[in-house]
């Protein structure tokens, strides 16, 4: 069930899920630092910065493998749903909330 966009919240339409690669990412640029659109299943999208907390290596270069990517750079694996480091690793990359309507990718910034 997909959830409806609160009419108060900054949900902004990103992208149509389908230009988002399964296993994939998407990377969408901004000020502040790029978000990495990630696709581990057909009907799931996480995003997060697109910069590993370890030494700021491009997330979205990384593989995206169950719910997680690893860093491109050095290995660092991330879960997708919190950005949160896998032990032994410690860090965290900033998550962006997602949701999926009529097969569009909005974000709440």
């Amino acid at each position: 069930m997909e959830p409806t966009l609160p009419p108060s919240s900054r949900w902004l339409r990103v992208c149509a899920l389908d230009d988002i690669p399964l296993l994939g990412s998407r990377v969408l640029a901004r000020d502040g630092g790029d978000i990495a659109l990630f696709r581990p299943q057909p009907q799931q999208v996480f995003a997060l910065l697109d910069r590993c907390p370890h030494k700021g290596g491009p997330l979205s270069q990384g593989l995206v493998h169950g719910a997680a990517v690893t860093c491109p750079l050095h290995g660092w694996t991330l879960n997708l749903d919190d950005g949160e480091a896998q032990a032994p690793d410690r860090g965290c990359a900033r998550r962006f909330p997602v949701s999926l309507r009529d097969g569009d990718v909005y974000l709440q910034l």
